[in-house]
């Protein structure tokens, strides 16, 4: 009797318990977020694979180098925020993230030949100045002291170039053009120095899976956001030429300044698009 009590009891607990859920305006532990509905189409996608590419089908090649500069205007949905903020990140947070994460490996260099060890990364991760401290001594004195002091949120902001290494090929079994990036270089801007510093270089494939899984700003409509992986694949940036493949393997920085260099840049620019316009100009 005692027992079929118990029972009763639980379930009038229980029935309680759904009526009080059902309520609206009621709400229970894991009913609160930011957002009026769960977002499952950015986090559960897969990035596209891409095609089988077979030496003998690439009729023309060209390799190019290339900077975003993220104080243009298109580019600002890669550079911002430059804090951190619940629910957006920026490229630059991004590759810092999995980075530390040892999800994606960061190299010295543009062959991908020297990874950055974890000491290393962190240095460069993080800004670190001497600052000065004044102090006084039981006399009154004062005492001046020197710290070291790091900042590892402040780089986020400095990080306002990436330098994209990738190929542009024909490939004559699909009959296209295509191009495929194979590194990024995040670059840092010194402004003692006036001058960029190359930070690290990642390769391209091994970022993918993780620019799937994460949003940009799309500053039309926030229920239709992009993955960074829509952006590169969709070449939704603005950019510059900085270098072609050439026989004395030098930047165009070497040999042309100002207007020169961008009508350089335009000219890569136009050979490539030229060389596909030509082959089906009858």
């Amino acid at each position: 009797m005692i027992k079929l009590k118990h029972i009763m009891f639980s379930a009038v607990l229980l029935m309680a318990a759904i009526n009080l859920k059902s309520q609206p305006g009621v709400f229970q532990p894991g009913d609160y977020r930011d957002g009026i509905y769960d977002k499952e189409n950015s986090v559960n996608r897969r990035l596209i694979p891409y095609t089988f590419l077979r030496e003998g089908d690439v009729a023309w090649e060209k390799r190019v180098w290339r900077d975003l500069d993220m104080r243009e205007k298109q580019n600002h949905q890669l550079y911002y925020p430059i804090e951190l903020v619940n629910g957006r990140i920026s490229l630059f947070q991004l590759l810092s993230k999995y980075i530390l994460l040892d999800q994606i490996k960061a190299f010295s260099d543009e062959e991908f030949l020297v990874p950055l060890e974890g000491a290393a990364i962190k240095d460069k991760l993080k800004k670190c100045d001497s600052i000065k401290e004044s102090s006084f001594d039981d006399q009154g004195n004062e005492i001046i002291t020197s710290r070291w002091n790091c900042d590892s949120t402040s780089i986020f902001r400095e990080v306002i170039s990436y330098r994209l290494k990738e190929d542009w090929f024909f490939d004559k079994q699909k009959s296209v053009m295509e191009v495929r990036i194979l590194g990024i270089c995040a670059r840092q801007y010194v402004e003692d120095k006036e001058a960029y510093k190359d930070l690290f270089w990642v390769y391209f494939p091994a970022c993918r899976p993780f620019f799937a899984k994460h949003e940009v700003y799309n500053w039309k409509n926030d229920s239709e956001r992009r993955t960074f992986e829509d952006i590169f694949w969709k070449r939704q940036f603005a950019s510059t030429v900085t270098k072609e493949t050439n026989v004395y393997d030098r930047s165009i920085q070497e040999y042309s300044r100002g207007i020169d260099a961008l009508l350089e840049s335009d000219r890569i620019k136009n050979d490539i698009f030229k060389w596909e316009h030509d082959l089906w100009h009858f």
